[in-house]
């Protein structure tokens, strides 16, 4: 079987070692954006392109015999990749562009959670006049969070009493959004802890994998200006050490309810990775947005440990047969991945700085090295101005893989940092007392 990934970053990085630990021994063909070293060494043959053009995809797809493809991030996806794939007869894991709005179009996965009464939909609104927008959240001593409704790399959404400190930058903020979209979603902030659960989806069929927490500010402690994600952990185990198998049964409930509505009113399967972001609070679980493909830090949470053959379920996901398995199979380990990220990043990053990483030194460690936004060039790798470099400790506890991470970093050498604080006793003690806290 040959499998072709499109892609080129640390998540990629993930699914493509999964496609290597397959007993079926596929042969993987990569098209990629930049060269990726991780990716690279695990393919038969790799293409360097423009991954969000569906018709330089399809050709190299075309040139390589590929069987079924594998699509990793989501601008590809809004960009119809899937649908110029699968119209030519290649299978795809990854959703057509109409059942991808689920992210790529936050204003279409909220009115579609509110017309199907969707479980976990918060207050929201949805306006394309800015007068009327302010007016929304000014008329109230609310504090709201203002999305743009379009892709923005993790970094778009602004919150009231962190980001935005008066109701004049929320309506600045607002005015900005709408210089560049249609539309901007208003929602209402909400108190408590917040957890993605990963799964695989083949139209009916939704199979998860365990809770993940990332840490999206860049900055020890919370703080800081949102990113593409710093790193994130997992608990031995499906769940968190703050939540419970209900917040976990309750979110693939939400997600199959997702999958059904997306069917119903796009006439569309939704086949590929969902992600669901979920916020435990006061009141209950909400929904903070779905993502029409794996994570990026949380896909290198659960892929590592996945024991299932991946192949076999992507082969699933794209024939609609998902239910013949009887679950997933994840080895039962604790894990931490921090993230090493450019000087500078996220608002005035250092670009094309070289790297040097000493892979067997972490190997030895335990840990694990996933490429991000790289690029190699003569057996030297370079940074780009985006995350760089994700390092994964995988452990019987949280505490014990945080320290395989922590020490895997000192083999990292160039202009970076990382937030040390992922995956410490201190953060998670916080994160338990804060959700017994909320929860009396």
């Amino acid at each position: 079987m040959k499998i072709l990934l499109v892609g080129n970053g640390a998540r990629e990085h993930a699914i493509a070692e999964a496609v290597a630990r397959s007993p079926q021994k596929p042969g993987l063909y990569a098209f990629m954006t930049a060269k990726n070293p991780g990716i690279s060494r695990l393919s038969e043959k790799t293409g360097i392109g423009d991954i969000c053009n569906p018709r330089d995809v399809l050709e190299f797809a075309g040139e390589t015999g590929i069987d079924i493809a594998v699509i990793g991030p989501e601008a590809p996806l809004d960009a119809g990749v899937v649908d110029e794939l699968e119209d030519d007869g290649i299978p795809c894991v990854g959703p057509r562009r109409n059942a991808a709005k689920l992210e790529t179009d936050k204003s279409f996965a909220r009115r579609l959670m509110g017309k199907y009464g969707i479980e976990g939909t918060p207050k929201f609104g949805i306006f394309s006049d800015a007068d009327e927008a302010a007016g929304f959240f000014k008329e109230s001593n609310d504090e709201w969070v203002i999305k743009p409704v379009g892709l923005t790399g993790g970094k778009g959404v602004k919150v009231m009493g962190e980001h935005l400190n008066t109701p004049d930058d929320a309506e600045g903020y607002v005015r900005e959004v709408l210089g560049k979209d249609n539309e901007v979603v208003i929602e209402e902030k909400l108190i408590g802890e917040e957890f993605t659960i990963q799964a695989f989806v083949d139209g009916t069929t939704v199979l998860g994998s365990p809770m993940v927490q990332d840490h999206k500010r860049a900055y020890e402690g919370d703080v800081g200006p949102n990113t593409g994600g710093m790193g994130s952990y997992s608990d031995r185990g499906y769940i968190l050490p703050f939540l419970t198998q209900d917040d976990y049964d309750q979110g693939i409930g939400i997600m199959q309810s997702v999958v059904d509505a997306v069917r119903k009113e796009t006439s569309t399967a939704y086949k590929g990775f969902l992600y669901g972001q979920f916020i435990a609070t006061s009141r209950g679980l909400y929904v903070v947005e779905f993502n029409a493909r794996f994570g990026d830090p949380e896909a290198m949470n659960v892929l590592p440990l996945l024991r299932s053959d991946f192949v076999d379920i992507c082969t699933r996901v794209a024939d609609g047969t998902l239910n013949e398995l009887d679950g997933l199979k994840f080895e039962p380990k604790a894990t931490v991945c921090k993230y090493m990220v450019p000087e500078g990043y996220p608002e005035q990053p250092k670009s094309n700085v070289k790297v040097d990483v000493d892979e067997d030194k972490i190997k030895e460690l335990g840990g694990r090295v996933y490429y991000a936004s790289v690029s190699e060039e003569e057996g030297t790798i370079y940074t780009s101005s985006s995350r760089a470099i994700a390092v994964v400790g995988a452990a019987d506890s949280i505490y014990e893989a945080e320290k395989i991470a922590e020490g895997s970093m000192e083999y990292i050498h160039g202009e970076l940092f990382h937030r040390k604080d992922i995956g410490t006793r201190e953060l998670i003690k916080k994160r338990i007392e804060h959700m017994k806290s909320i929860r009396k």
